[in-house]
């Protein structure tokens, strides 16, 4: 294990207290500061030049994921040990494994990101309020190669805590732009010539016709929308053409995450 401080036994210490508060919202947009819990987020946060700031472990997850701690150490992120006390009063999980990274904003602007390079596969993400569907659907993006996730102004705030957790250390792997219409979103993926696709269970065309005719092949971004109504009327007239992934069953619908992964995929099919 790499050097670090001594014991910090005081939930109530300075440290632990401003790390705490990252649960908030506002302050985590006052601090550019967000928590991530868990081995394996902080582990894809120690791979990143300048992301980890501080890691609190106990001695036995220091023992346990001493890699992690090292590489923590070759970042120069400040290593706190603390007493399994402290580190529950960081965590929002009910059985905390040890590791709570304190980490900066990974976000990038939409315009600086296009700037350097076209992408290929976009998730767009319009109204979604759940924290942990965005995580999952950031997941999802990661595991089909998407190379950015976008998520509207009124999105969730994609370091909520469970959405960090519900991403499985893809936040870490995939760009991630905020805080932008979804109109003026729109607009710059489809100036740089990618096709807008709406997800949406009544959409005129079906996405097994659109997979067999090539259509996906092309650059693209998926736009998925709220967990309870979808994507409103206004939205998808913004795209090029709403899909609807076709039930077979008897299955009323799909939710978000689920049709999020069967789109991406989809199109990571046919670039491939």
């Amino acid at each position: 294990m790499s050097e670090a401080s001594p014991e910090l036994s005081n939930p109530r210490a300075p440290r632990a207290v401003a790390a705490r508060r990252l649960a908030s919202r506002s302050f985590r947009a006052k601090q550019e500061l967000f928590l991530a819990e868990g081995p394996q987020a902080v582990r894809e946060a120690a791979e990143l030049d300048g992301v980890l700031v501080e890691l609190f472990a106990t001695r036995e997850a220091a023992d346990r994921y001493g890699e992690i701690v090292q590489a923590a150490g070759r970042q120069g992120s400040k290593i706190t040990i603390a007493t399994p006390d402290v580190v529950q009063s960081l965590s929002e999980t009910v059985t905390p494994q040890g590791l709570i990274g304190v980490c900066r904003f990974l976000n990038v602007p939409l315009e600086d990101f296009l700037a350097e390079r076209t992408p290929k596969l976009v998730a767009l993400l319009a109204h979604v309020r759940d924290p942990g569907n965005a995580g999952t659907v950031i997941r999802c993006a990661d595991a089909a190669g998407a190379d950015l996730v976008v998520l509207t102004a009124q999105s969730v705030d994609v370091y909520n805590p469970k959405a960090v957790r519900a991403s499985a250390g893809s936040l870490f792997h995939v760009p991630v732009a905020l805080d932008v219409s979804a109109a003026d979103a729109v607009g710059a993926l489809r100036a740089a010539g990618l096709l807008i696709l709406a997800a949406d269970g009544t959409g005129a065309a079906d996405l097994d016709d659109e997979l067999d005719s090539g259509r996906l092949a092309q650059p693209t971004c998926w736009m998925f929308g709220n967990e309870a109504w979808g994507l409103p009327e206004a939205l998808l007239g913004l795209a090029d053409e709403a899909v609807r992934v076709p039930i077979h069953g008897r299955a009323e619908s799909l939710n978000l995450a689920t049709a999020s992964a069967v789109c991406l995929y989809s199109s990571a099919r046919a670039q491939r």
